[in-house]
């Protein structure tokens, strides 16, 4: 619905008897959600807007605006949460899942194929035809669509996944997710399929090519090319892979629930003892967990608490306190932290690290071993067409570079070669046609006869094209045309006034945006994600949750402040809906 740009008609701030009768709606409408959640949705003195517009096949369709967001539309009297509210609800709507490369097929109006389905072991969701529904993708159920049921899950099954599941009405990255702050997908923990602990039958319903054939049906029945994102299948499993995990499950005599306890004791305890410092504490719990537990778990297997005897990680972690490990404290309301860890206890001393791990840590190590070298950074000139004449006596071309010693050299020998340098005072240029038709305006071509040093070779400068060249240690100079981006610092307001700080640019500087998310998850006790930068091809953006500017500045202070002048560093405050004082251009100037 959102695939193409939309005709807004009008913007409005909402009255305050709408405010409620919309809560009322989205209480009838999602009855999952408690009091408080609605009123989080729809806060009561924040600013909440109703914008309606005209989709491009003429649809009109009512957005409710919150945060600079759009939280929900309403389209024939029913409304539908956007991807924005699910990610803050992940649980709102029954979720299915696809492969990533099927969303970029959805993205560009597809509706989503039944043979393009992840059918996990707990089987398919259950719904009627015409229920609202998400998509989210393997690995993260961080929802990317929402669309409605073309049929029930029993005629899904019915149908043995043939033909059109769902007609999408909103995505990630279409206009009306450009409509907001354009945030990338949180992380949020993956549903519990894994491709490649799928059962038997489905493997071999893989590798005979099942499913291809299957996505090529439902393309027949819809005749439309966009259709083909049913085609996505299964990725192939190896049979030792296939045999090896056969052979692991019969093999092992103990119950799924009590192995799933045994790993997730081995990985805390693991985590405690290689990777978890006293300097760290306080520790977020889901820290220890997403950071640290989930590293420590064995090559080959998956670790989920929900299958365990637990079910929750608080659970857990009060058991491990019961047991004087550790001690958490909710340092924060509804936030626990672990305070302190007895890393004399038995269990933790007499663990002992699977040597895979510690294979992994002294690679891990060596490379920390290894500290930071900036790269080394000159601007450069490059010639454009209209100045070739300019430069072509000292043998250079369109499109050479040349530094900016180099441009001054240049034109001083061609005034000096060409007789230019004034009889009278030397401290004035005669231009000749070159010099006319390279730094001077059309208007000024008649008028200035002469022009002072200075002044030439700055015209000169600016009529040349930007570049730079970046050489890193031990590698060779790489040579860019344009000016080199700097490290881009955002503070940015997030759904229901959640504050996150954006770094993007870093691999511009040879910083891995991976190795400074780490750093600043432990030095701000804040999660952190890495996500492909919106608008860019290659470039991935780090996201930290909350105000991080101050630590930011110091950690890339330490980096770079030897090498790079103040003008690398930006800070741009973009907080819509919120009037702050405008922080200092430069992170340097943040800093104390």
């Amino acid at each position: 619905m959102f695939a193409r740009a939309f005709r807004v008609k009008s913007n409005t701030a909402i009255k305050g008897s709408d405010r409620r009768k919309l809560r009322a709606d989205v209480t009838a409408a999602f009855p999952m959600l408690g009091a408080d959640q609605v009123s989080e949705l729809i806060p009561g003195k924040e600013e909440l807007n109703i914008v309606k517009l005209y989709a491009h096949k003429g649809d009109t369709v009512t957005v409710y605006m919150s945060g600079g967001n759009p939280i929900l539309f309403e389209l024939e009297k029913s409304l539908c949460p956007t991807v924005y509210t699910l990610w803050s609800y992940p649980d709102l709507l029954p979720t299915f899942t696809t492969w990533p490369l099927v969303h970029e097929k959805l993205v560009g109006g597809a509706d989503l194929m039944l043979p393009g389905l992840v059918v996990p072991p707990a089987g398919l969701p259950q719904v009627q035809k015409g229920d609202l529904c998400a998509i989210a993708l393997v690995g993260n159920r961080a929802p990317i669509a929402i669309g409605v049921a073309a049929m029930s899950t029993d005629e899904m099954l019915a149908s043995g996944l043939r033909g059109r599941g769902f007609s999408v009405l909103h995505t990630y990255q279409d206009y009306l997710w450009q409509s907001g702050d354009k945030s990338s997908p949180p992380a949020i923990a993956p549903l519990a399929v894994d491709p490649t602990d799928l059962s038997e039958e489905k493997v071999d319903l893989t590798l005979q090519g099942d499913l291809r054939n299957l996505a090529l049906e439902g393309e027949e029945e819809n005749g439309r090319a966009h259709r083909a994102c049913g085609e996505q299948s299964l990725p192939e499993a190896s049979e030792d892979t296939t045999s090896r995990t056969l052979n692991q499950e019969s093999s092992d005599s103990k119950p799924l629930q009590e192995q799933m306890d045994e790993l997730l004791q081995q990985c805390f305890l693991h985590a405690l003892k290689s990777r978890v410092k006293k300097a760290d504490l306080p520790l977020l719990t889901s820290t220890l967990f997403g950071s640290h537990m989930f590293s420590c778990c064995p090559e080959g297997k998956q670790l989920d608490i929900k299958k365990s005897s637990y079910k929750k990680l608080s659970k857990f972690l009060q058991h491990m306190q019961k047991e004087q490990i550790i001690e958490v404290k909710e340092l924060s309301k509804g936030v626990e932290s672990i305070v302190a860890v007895d890393w004399r206890h038995p269990k933790i001393t007499t663990f002992i690290i699977p040597e895979s791990s510690l294979t992994s840590k002294t690679v891990q190590e060596d490379s920390r071993e290894q500290p930071y070298h900036p790269p080394d950074i000159k601007p450069l000139y490059c010639i454009p067409a209209s100045m070739t004449q300019l430069f072509q006596g000292s043998g250079h071309k369109k499109g050479s570079t040349l530094e900016g010693s180099e441009v001054r050299k240049i034109i001083i020998d061609y005034a000096k070669r060409n007789n230019l340098v004034d009889a009278i005072n030397k401290n004035l240029v005669n231009l000749d046609p070159i010099l006319c038709d390279c730094i001077l305006e059309k208007h000024e071509h008649h008028v200035v006869m002469k022009l002072p040093w200075d002044s030439l070779l700055t015209r000169c400068m600016e009529s040349l094209q930007p570049a730079y060249q970046v050489t890193f240690p031990g590698q060779e100079p790489i040579v860019k045309k344009g000016k080199i981006c700097p490290i881009d610092i955002t503070l940015a307001l997030r759904t229901y006034n959640k504050k996150v700080t954006v770094v993007r640019n870093l691999e511009v500087y040879g910083l891995d945006p991976c190795s400074v998310a780490a750093i600043l998850q432990q030095q701000c006790q804040a999660s952190t994600t890495v996500t492909p930068d919106p608008g860019t091809k290659d470039s991935m953006q780090v996201q930290i949750q909350g105000n991080q500017i101050h630590h930011l500045g110091k950690l890339l202070l330490a980096f770079i402040i030897l090498a790079w002048s103040p003008e690398t560093l930006s800070t741009t405050p973009k907080e819509t809906g919120k009037k702050e004082v405008e922080m200092e251009a430069s992170v340097l100037h943040t800093v104390d």
